[in-house]
C-alpha cells in the first residue's frame, strides 16, 4: 500500500469523500454530521492522505491540529470493496506516527454511536484510543462518540 499526501483533486478521491458524507447522513442527523467537505479539507490546519495500490484507491483519512500538542483524525474511509483487508490498520498507523513525529501529545477524533460505526470503534480502541467527552468545538451529541489517546 502506498499513502500519499492528496490535493483532494482526483475524481476518484472526489467520489470516495461524496460517498463518505452521504453515509455519515445515512446514519445520523444533519447537526450531528461532522464529516468534513472537500473546501474544508483543504485548510492548511488539515493534512490529508490517500491510501493507493496498484493505481487503485483504498482509501483515505487526514489530520486536523488543533493546538500545539493536540491533533484530530477526520475523513477515515475504506473504499467497500477493500473493507477488513488492513487498509484503515495501515493508515491509522501511519497517522499516529506522524502526529508522534509532529511532537502531538494527544490524538482524538468524532465517529458516530450507531451500530454501523461499531467497526471503527473498534479499531481505534484496537489502537489505544479510550472513550472521552467533547473536545475542541464538540458538544455532546447521542449521536457521537468521543475517543482519545496520549502519544
Amino acid at each position: 500500500m502506498d499513502i500519499k499526501i492528496d490535493d483532494l483533486s482526483g475524481p476518484e478521491i472526489r467520489a470516495l469523500l461524496l460517498a463518505h458524507r452521504q453515509s455519515m447522513f445515512q446514519h445520523s442527523p444533519p447537526e450531528s454530521v461532522h464529516a468534513l467537505d472537500i473546501e474544508a479539507l483543504r485548510r492548511p490546519e488539515i493534512t490529508f492522505w490517500s491510501v493507493w495500490e496498484n493505481g487503485e484507491l483504498l482509501g483515505c483519512g487526514a489530520l486536523k491540529e488543533l493546538d500545539s500538542r493536540h491533533a484530530e483524525i477526520k475523513s477515515m474511509r475504506t473504499v467497500a470493496p477493500h473493507l477488513r483487508k488492513g487498509v484503515a490498520r495501515t493508515l491509522l498507523g501511519h497517522i499516529i506516527e506522524e502526529a508522534r513525529r509532529r511532537g502531538y501529545s494527544r490524538l482524538s477524533l468524532e465517529t458516530g454511536s450507531a451500530e454501523a460505526f461499531e467497526p471503527a470503534r473498534r479499531l481505534y480502541a484496537n489502537f489505544g484510543f479510550t472513550y472521552c467527552g467533547p473536545f475542541a468545538d464538540y458538544v455532546e451529541d447521542p449521536y457521537s462518540v468521543f475517543m482519545t489517546r496520549e502519544l
